[in-house]
């Protein structure tokens, strides 16, 4: 074995440990190598982790805020109207654009791995088109996953004339879509969001896709679509292929049906994602006081043994107008909203962000810090993943396929005159 980068004095599971990598593979890992390489970096203690795991996204939508207006009310139901505005003068070029713009924010402060959610509700399917070229165009450093979302519904918005939004959803997989995406909540009536979750598990079954629904992101506790998609992943054996992101409601359920329904939830064994930033933001605005949290109950899923990531959701667009791509920023308002600040809590969290994250991609078998994984990791100026959490550090290093793709150093504070 001949390495091309060692990466020496890294902390890494509570160890130093010097980390070694041929081509985009990692050869060996212990504390003092005594192979040498033609680039070697001393990390100097600081702690060495997995990348960042982005598990939900909206890239066609990134980096459109005010454009055409701001959302006043901070709804997610404007939200939508604005974007349905937007989407009409959409071009290939303008996705891609923003698109890779965004990734290369998230990828500078340790971000790798990405599941973006894309409209499909519009008979051109130009945000998919420019998507999927982008997923090619940036598969040398950061893996992209693809969602195929029908914004407006699957039977909620039918197009007279046109194709309807349950055939643009399977031309989407056809054209090359990761996942099967849907919103059932924003169906006309509860039997058509029902449907809609029928159709999804389908066209997932027919195309061999994964699935990951938009379910329960509202206040409202009579939607109750969870247990729809959690019974469908028992009945077809589709189990940890299926994601349910955002659920929201699952926050106003009462006890008693919470209790019921994460019983079935243990036994369906889905994945489920949090986006803390765009949940406090949206969520809760028709409540007076005392205000919901609008977020699902992540302690008692992690508690239960199931698989929680987290994500952004938005970044600067007309649902959320804030945002920079730190994964740091989602973990650490995870802690907060879930009063997750126990040491071995706030460490889940940071988990949710790696390598849960990971899974709900269905990316375990190429994802970690281990001898003959693919060497991608992160470097950050903390100590440890509390450390990281407290301070937000600035990502050093970070490897994709075995080479150094982005070095970023910290700020430095100097004080220019005494102070007591």
């Amino acid at each position: 074995m001949t390495p091309t980068l060692i990466l020496r004095n890294c902390t890494l599971d509570h160890a130093r440990l010097d980390i070694a990598i041929e081509g985009d593979t990692i050869i060996a890992i212990a504390p003092h190598l005594e192979m040498t390489a033609p680039t070697e970096i001393d990390i100097s203690g600081q702690l060495v982790s997995p990348p960042f795991v982005e598990s939900h996204i909206h890239l066609d939508s990134a980096l459109t805020v005010g454009q055409p207006r701001h959302n006043q009310s901070g709804t997610l139901f404007e939200g939508i109207e604005i974007w349905r505005d937007r989407k009409q003068t959409l071009t290939t070029d303008d996705v891609k654009h923003r698109a890779i713009a965004a990734l290369k924010l998230m990828a500078s402060q340790g971000t790798l791995f990405v599941r973006s959610h894309v409209d499909v509700s519009e008979p051109n399917l130009t945000a998919l088109e420019g998507l999927l070229e982008v997923r090619d165009l940036v598969k040398g450093w950061i893996t992209l996953q693809i969602v195929a979302f029908p914004q407006d519904g699957i039977y909620s918005n039918p197009k007279n004339g046109s194709p309807k939004n349950d055939e643009l959803i399977e031309e989407a997989i056809i054209l090359g879509a990761d996942a099967v995406g849907g919103i059932p909540h924003y169906e006309l009536t509860r039997e058509d969001g029902v449907r809609s979750v029928h159709r999804i598990f389908e066209l997932a079954e027919k195309y061999n896709r994964l699935i990951d629904i938009h379910c329960d992101e509202i206040d409202d506790d009579q939607s109750r679509f969870l247990e729809v998609v959690s019974a469908c992943a028992l009945q077809t054996g589709l189990q940890e292929k299926v994601t349910a992101s955002h659920t929201t409601a699952f926050g106003s359920y009462n006890d008693a049906y919470a209790l019921k329904l994460m019983g079935f939830l243990k036994r369906s064994g889905i994945n489920f994602i949090a986006n803390p930033l765009i949940n406090i933001t949206l969520q809760g605005r028709t409540d007076t006081y005392p205000k919901r949290r609008g977020l699902t109950r992540v302690k008692e899923l992690w508690q239960a043994g199931l698989n929680v990531s987290l994500g952004h959701d938005c970044i600067q667009d007309p649902w959320y107008g804030l945002g920079t791509g730190n994964m740091l920023d989602v973990i650490s308002m995870a802690v907060h909203l879930c009063q997750m600040t126990g040491l071995e809590e706030m460490d889940a969290c940071y988990d949710m962000a790696t390598t849960h994250g990971a899974r709900t991609l269905n990316l375990q078998d190429s994802y970690g810090i281990a001898v003959g994984k693919p060497a991608n990791l992160i470097v950050l100026d903390s100590s440890d993943k509390y450390d990281a959490i407290r301070r937000r550090p600035t990502v050093s290093h970070v490897i994709s396929r075995g080479q150094v793709l982005v070095e970023t150093a910290s700020p430095q504070v100097k004080w220019q005159r005494d102070v007591d």
